[in-house]
């Protein structure tokens, strides 16, 4: 069954591996935001099955933007890519009720693992 992905990230590159690795897969990219702004009304309008979260954006960061998701649709997933390795910020993403935390460069295997937990269709 296919499982819809929003991206929210401001780089148009990410945007493009991400929708480059997921292409046979059961994954599909609905929605792409470039800031937290657009992610809310996105995710509001696609209500995507799991989002892709960069935190450095502009305006809000995406800890916030993924804290008021959480808020707003409790049962959103939330997979956190970032270049950002701080334990702070892992705590933080953690604190926010995300599923996972990925760093980039993304690896395919470790993505779609994580993509799988966050909706619960991996095995383990």
């Amino acid at each position: 069954m296919t499982k819809n992905v929003l991206i929210v990230d401001d780089s148009i590159f990410i945007y493009e591996e991400i929708k480059y690795i997921l292409a046979d897969t059961d994954y599909r990219v609905v929605g792409y935001a470039k800031d937290g702004a657009q992610a809310l009304k996105m995710y509001e309008e696609l209500k995507p099955d799991v989002v892709t979260m960069d935190i450095v954006m502009p305006g809000a960061n995406g800890i916030e933007i993924s804290q008021e998701i959480m808020e707003r649709w409790k049962d959103a997933k939330i997979i956190v890519i970032s270049s950002l390795a701080y334990d702070k910020t892992m705590e933080k993403a953690e604190a926010a009720g995300v599923c996972d935390f990925l760093f980039k460069p993304l690896k395919r295997e470790e993505f779609i693992a994580a993509l799988d937990r966050a909706v619960g269709t991996d095995p383990v």
